[in-house]
């Protein structure tokens, strides 16, 4: 199992793909969107589109946000 890989599962729960788990990891270690396109080998566009699906799917409104809710693994969505 890779980091990723282990990443991802301990986030499943917040319903992010891989991929959006790997970026969001890298948000929450102080990259920046330019930054985290040039290490995943992505346009700066789609780094910006899977942050904003980030912050959709954990119901977060900034980076700051996220990052809280990433690593108190959580999400904005709340179960009845």
């Amino acid at each position: 199992m890779s980091v990723e890989d282990a990443t991802w599962n301990e986030h499943a729960h917040t319903g992010l793909s891989k991929r959006e788990a790997e970026v969001m990891e890298l948000i929450a270690t102080g990259h920046s969107n330019g930054e985290i396109a040039q290490r995943l080998f992505l346009s700066e566009k789609t780094v910006k589109n899977h942050v904003n699906r980030i912050y959709s799917k954990l119901g977060a409104d900034c980076r700051m946000t996220a990052i809280g809710m990433w690593r108190s693994g959580t999400s904005g969505e709340q179960s009845s």
